[in-house]
Formats: C-alpha cells, structure tokens, sequence
C-alpha cells in the first residue's frame, strides 16, 4: 500500500537507528473509491535486535478525493520523531500531492522530505503509459527520461486490484508498484496477503471509523503488503518493509501498522471525514 509515506519513516529510522489498462470511465465492478480525509496517530509499537529506536510519535494526514473519470488526487503528510533512548531524536517531514488518471494510464507526482527541517530530497515527475511500455519523465532532482515494463501498477490501481482481489476471495497477490518515491526511480516487487473478510456486523471499529454511515454497510479485510527490492537475488529476501491494515470496500484504512523490521509503528485513525464523490457522467 504505497499510499503511505514509508520514505519519511525510512529516512528517519536511517538517521536515528544509525499500481495494465482500462479503457472504460466507469467504475471498476461498480466500486468507487472514497473521498476522504483522514489523519492517523503513529506510536511506537514494537523494537527488535538492535534497534535504536526507543520512542516514535508522530501523524499521518491523508486526503484523498476524485473518481475514476476525473481521476484521483491525494494529498499527504507525514511527520514522524523518533528518539534513540540516547537524547538523539530525529524528525521527518514527508509531503507529497499525486494525481492518477482513473484508467490508470498516468501519474503525476510531487515531493519533498525534510530531516530535520532541512530538505533533504524533492521529486517531481509523471509517468505515463504508451503502447508496450510506462514512459517517465522527471524534473527533479534531475531533468531524466527512462521506461519501464507496462506490466507496472500506480499506486490507487494496486490499491483496487487489491480490493478486487479481496471480493474473489483470493488471499494472494503480486505486482510491481511505480509511486514515484526514491528520488522517483524506485519501482517495488509487492506481495499482498489478504485475509478473511469481515463483515459489517463483526468486530466493529472503536476508532474514528465508528458510527459513520457511509462504512456501516461494508466489509473490510485485514492484508498486509510487503515491498521488495527488485534488486535482490535471494528468492527468500525479507521486505524491505511492509504494511498491514484493514482495508474497506471503498478503499478507506484503519489499523496500521508500519514495519520497517527492526522496529514496527503503529497508526490509529483519530479523524476521518468522509466527503460525496461525484459520479461518473
């Protein structure tokens, strides 16, 4: 699930512990996502071996809004401290605004991450689909031109392949991720394992999920994504992190958690409002 910002969580950790085609504009099995905005308190959940993170804090905010004949644009934020026990703390600062075409077939993306209040890298490119490649073109941090395979997914794509998925009663699922980050050169190998649904009824939220209408009636799974470095040669290489959550129907989260292996941060949704989506005409 690219849509969170594990590069603000990455790059701190360093310092303190050292998305094929659709031609159609309509909605995809009758689903539209949500427009939405949501904001998630982060902690520190767990540590292992010889982590240097002792305490996390932080908040995530996510607006996300648009159909599949606009598009979809999100806007995120992601600020994160983490304290080595030691007196050293260090503080990240992830923004970015994205936009994907609601066929898929382009990516336009924007960010900036601050450690420390100093910027420490800005990406500004798009990508786009063509014939039998996904054309990218970037402007920062350097005017760079390059393809890559067509078989690659954007982030909101994987996000409903996801969802598709999940309705089929499937509990596996894998595909390459582009979402523009590592200095917009970074594309992911992901495996998505996705669990029983749980329906409406069942184990109702506690969190700023409860009682808005608009999820009363929906079910939701609990999947775990995990990134990979393509890069890697080991067939048993770990993530080089991973996510897990309850996804809804509508493509709204709740209950994650941010493992980055040697240490695993936990975010509660604490605000969400859910906006109308326009249909499609």
């Amino acid at each position: 699930m690219t849509i969170f910002g594990k590069a603000a969580l990455a790059s701190a950790a360093s310092a303190a512990a050292l998305s094929w085609m659709g031609m159609s504009c309509e909605p995809a099995a009758g689903m539209e996502f949500a427009s939405h905005r949501a904001i998630y308190e982060l902690k520190l959940a767990q540590t292992r071996g010889n982590s240097a993170a002792m305490s996390a804090r932080g908040r995530i905010l996510y607006d996300f809004s648009g159909s599949s004949c606009e598009g979809y644009a999100l806007q995120f934020r992601q600020v994160s401290e983490l304290d080595n026990g030691e007196g050293k703390s260090t503080l990240s600062d992830l923004r970015s605004t994205s936009w994907e075409e609601g066929t898929a077939r382009k990516f336009v993306f924007k960010s900036q991450n601050y450690l420390n209040e100093a910027l420490i890298d800005s990406v500004d490119g798009q990508a786009e689909r063509e014939a039998s490649k996904l054309a990218v073109t970037l402007v920062k941090p350097v005017d760079k031109r390059f393809d890559l395979e067509i078989a690659i997914v954007f982030p909101t794509e994987h996000m409903r392949r996801i969802i598709d998925a999940a309705r089929e009663e499937k509990s596996l699922l894998e595909l390459p991720v582009y979402d523009g980050s590592d200095k917009g050169e970074k594309v992911y190998n992901t495996l998505t394992v996705i669990g029983r649904g749980i329906a409406a009824e069942e184990h109702p939220p506690s969190d700023a999920a409860a009682g808005q209408p608009s999820l009363a009636g929906l079910r939701r799974w609990p999947a775990t994504v995990s990134y990979f470095d393509r890069a890697g040669t080991k067939s048993d290489q770990p993530p080089v992190y991973a996510i897990t959550f309850e996804l809804y129907e509508n493509g709204i989260s709740r209950a994650l958690m941010l493992d980055y292996n040697d240490f695993a941060i936990s975010g509660e949704l604490t605000s969400l409002e859910i906006r109308d989506t326009k249909p499609c005409r």
